[in-house]
């Protein structure tokens, strides 16, 4: 069996820990699960904030892998600026993915935020 690193052990006693305090405070189950709902929905926006950030970074060294390319076509290879494109353009896209899928999964419709507006016509209403 593989030894765990001390920083290891500290990170899963740190979670232990949280996870115990947020057991102990509150009065019951229904407490303990509105919590859990409210820190998953708080790590649903950070997740799309990241998300769009990382995209909009990925796309600007896209751009500039395009310019390196055409400068020195040899030394740059043209896939390297396509896929940071890609992969920037499936970042800005994530959470509205997500946010769809999640409708589509647990029923209702999608948030106007996430879809750009009514978003009605992706999932029945």
């Amino acid at each position: 069996m593989k030894k765990l690193t001390v920083k290891t052990q500290l990170g899963i006693g740190i979670l232990l820990l949280g996870a115990a305090n947020v057991a102990f405070s509150a009065g019951n189950l229904a407490d303990i699960a509105s919590g859990i709902k409210t820190q998953a929905s708080a790590l649903a926006t950070a997740l799309s904030v990241v998300s769009y950030l990382a995209g909009v970074g990925f796309a600007m060294a896209g751009i500039l892998q395009f310019k390196a390319h055409k400068e020195n076509p040899q030394q740059v290879p043209l896939s390297k600026p396509v896929v940071m494109i890609l992969v920037a353009a499936s970042l800005v896209f994530l959470p509205t993915v997500i946010n769809v899928a999640g409708a589509s999964l647990f029923g209702g419709t999608p948030s106007n935020a996430a879809t750009g507006g009514g978003g009605s016509a992706l999932v029945g209403s």
